[in-house]
């Protein structure tokens, strides 16, 4: 099967259809739609639940994990948002599709640690959201790095990226980082801060890029600096992007995500040169 997403991702692989997904939705046309684009992408067959009931009963009635919902942000019998409330309860993986949206509801909804959410704003909203569904299916393709000697700062970049099911590894200083990537050759992204006091995020990035290239790592520096040519050092030293702190949710994952394309655009046309 193979799949190329409105930002690019490029998907061939094995069928996504072992996964059981959940679609909490009223809407006749929007259930019709979201069906039929996942069962000809994925071949997968999503559940429908009309109804905040009907979810209960979809939860109870199988022991079958949930691998991940599309839900809308109010259903019948949950016209106050009871329903999502009720699936992060459960810790259930869940993407926001939704015809409302202010400030308040973005921000309501990314402090429930949602995976996503997709406007029913535009034609192309059903294809945003299969591509939402096959990023976060095949998120543990990819393996992480944060290097951060920061706790605190490891644990919110870490739980950010779980959420959205990369597999992820941490290290607090450049050393162990180098040592993790050695040990670790699938490591295809590292996020790095700048300021660490064994070495920093330029030389940790230098070091790396005498050894790995990339096509094979893709590294973005992170900053709570007010310095704005931090970028440019950054760049110039051999990552391929930089990204402020405090992050805006949405540009992160934004900024992850065409990282790991260009990566596995990379190797594709590298397969291809080969082949």
């Amino acid at each position: 099967m193979g799949f190329i997403g409105i930002s690019g991702m490029q998907y061939s692989g094995a069928s996504l259809s072992h996964h059981r997904i959940i679609v909490a939705e009223d809407s006749n046309v929007f259930t019709s739609m979201i069906s039929k684009r996942l069962k000809e992408l994925f071949d997968i067959d999503v559940e429908i639940c009309r109804s905040f009931e009907e979810l209960e009963l979809a939860y109870d009635k199988s022991s079958e994990k949930i691998t991940l919902a599309i839900s809308n942000i109010n259903l019948p019998g949950a016209e106050n948002g009871e329903a999502l409330n009720y699936l992060v309860d459960l810790s259930i993986p869940t993407i926001v599709f939704t015809g409302t949206f202010q400030q308040t509801t973005r921000d309501q909804l990314l402090s429930k640690e949602i995976v996503d959410y997709i406007l029913k704003d535009n034609i192309f909203a059903v294809d945003m959201l299969a591509e939402s569904v096959c990023r976060f299916l095949t998120n543990h393709n990819h393996h992480v790095l944060i290097v951060d000697d920061s706790a605190t700062a490891r644990a919110l970049l870490s739980t950010r990226l779980k959420r959205y099911n990369f597999r992820v590894s941490v290290a607090e200083n450049g050393a162990v980082a180098l040592a993790l990537l050695k040990a670790n050759p699938d490591i295809g992204l590292m996020i790095t801060d700048y300021n660490m006091p064994d070495i920093d995020g330029f030389e940790l990035t230098r070091r790396i890029r005498s050894t790995i290239g990339s096509h094979q790592l893709r590294i973005i520096g992170i900053s709570s600096s007010t310095d704005r040519l931090l970028s440019a050092r950054f760049l110039k030293a051999g990552g391929n992007d930089f990204i402020m702190r405090p992050f805006i949710d949405e540009e992160f994952y934004c900024r992850v995500n065409q990282n790991l394309d260009t990566l596995a655009q990379i190797k594709s046309a590298q397969f291809k040169m080969a082949g």
